[in-house]
């Protein structure tokens, strides 16, 4: 499943503990998104878990199945294959997030500015 890195949440990975002023090679920029991107991988097998969950019970209501899944079971499935996906990202989906990461960077420090 494919997913829109913009429409992931990316919120609760701390910029505050980027010094913005200090990036100013393409070099600083991929060293800072290669330092937030194990987190950035997580958010994104964490969307991708959600929209998995929504599709799942979807297609279940549809076929008649009673399935019912608590909510604890819910967000244990989303933290179980967003850390999964972390670990087996593929090199290319690494690219993309961290290519994504340098382009918010980017983006955060001209509104800094």
């Amino acid at each position: 499943m494919k997913i829109d890195l913009n429409s992931v949440d990316f919120s609760d990975i701390s910029c505050a503990s980027v010094d913005l002023a200090a990036l100013e090679t393409e070099d600083d920029f991929r060293a800072e998104a290669r330092r937030l991107l194990p987190t950035a991988l997580t958010k994104v097998g964490e969307a991708v878990a959600e929209q998995t969950w929504e599709e799942l019970q979807k297609n279940l209501s549809k076929s008649g199945a009673k399935a019912k899944f608590s909510a604890s079971e819910k967000r244990q499935f989303i933290k179980e294959t967003g850390r999964n996906y972390q670990r087996s990202a593929s090199s290319r989906d690494k690219q993309e997030v961290e290519d994504h990461i340098v382009e918010q960077l980017r983006i955060f420090q001209k509104k800094a500015i």
